[in-house]
């Protein structure tokens, strides 16, 4: 049997109360009501920070196929020259180092581009938990796809953009009578039709590339891996502007410092 007031402990009194229950003068007293769930408050987190460290890094990307594209263009002119002159001037030791430089120049461009991924998907994520702050119900997948849509093949090329356009409506600023002002998605329909096909184009090219033999194929394949370098540029570029304006259109509707918003016009 236990105490009739809070249930705990065993009673003491005549009444059936515990001695923590009764009192010092015996009278009951109400044991403390048990603190009801309450869920973890959602709040908005500035994405400034990790907005410029993404366009930092995109910057650099484009500066890494600017420097493959000279590289490029470095083999083609030795390789050329000596198809002129059936190699009868080809310096080994030039060309080596014009080899060297490409596939450097190669590698810096997959680390500073899988970098530049780990941050923009950290960046993407918390703006889409800003917008679940804005307003839940534009959202159409939970925030948790904004990282895993990235990593599922093939629909990869359709989820990420799916909640950005998500992530973009509840960002947008709204009318000072609380009504919703259509923000044009240009920008965001930019980035993503730029690296679906710079994505496309690269995986095409680089496969040609090394399927090259003859000294004419690698001449050829080159230019094509060149044109897809400049593809990557203007990518880089788009995103740049896609997350700039994104994340300036996060502070404006922040300011409002009002969620969720009134009823949408």
């Amino acid at each position: 049997m236990l105490c009739s007031t809070c249930r705990l402990r065993p009673p003491v009194t005549a009444d059936g109360h515990c001695l923590l229950c009764a009192g010092p003068a015996g009278a009951a007293t109400p044991a403390p009501p048990v603190p009801a769930f309450v869920a973890p408050q959602q709040y908005l987190r500035s994405p400034d920070g990790l907005a410029m460290a993404v366009v930092i890094l995109l910057a650099v990307v484009a500066g890494a196929d600017l420097l493959a594209m000279a590289a490029g263009q470095n083999i083609r002119r030795l390789l050329g020259d000596g198809l002129e002159n059936d190699f009868a001037t080809y310096d080994d030791a030039e060309a080596a180092l014009a080899n060297n430089l490409y596939g450097s120049a190669g590698a810096l461009q997959g680390v500073m581009t899988l970098a530049t991924a780990v941050v923009f998907i950290i960046w993407f994520r918390r703006v889409r938990m800003n917008a679940e702050v804005f307003d839940p119900s534009t959202q159409p997948m939970s925030p948790g796809w904004a990282v895993g849509a990235w990593f599922v093949p093939v629909a990869n090329l359709v989820l990420p953009r799916r909640i950005a356009g998500g992530i973009w409506t509840a960002s947008a600023q709204t009318n000072t009578d609380g009504s919703w002002r259509t923000v044009p998605a240009t920008p965001m329909n930019l980035w993503w039709g730029a690296w679906v096909c710079s994505l496309a184009f690269s995986w095409v090219t680089s496969r040609q590339y090394m399927k090259a033999e003859d000294t004419q194929e690698i001449i050829d394949t080159t230019g094509l891996v060149m044109a897809s370098d400049a593809f990557d540029i203007v990518a880089a570029v788009l995103a740049i502007r896609f997350v700039r304006k994104l994340t300036r259109m996060q502070g404006e509707r922040a300011a409002l410092g009002v969620y969720p918003l009134g009823a949408q016009g």
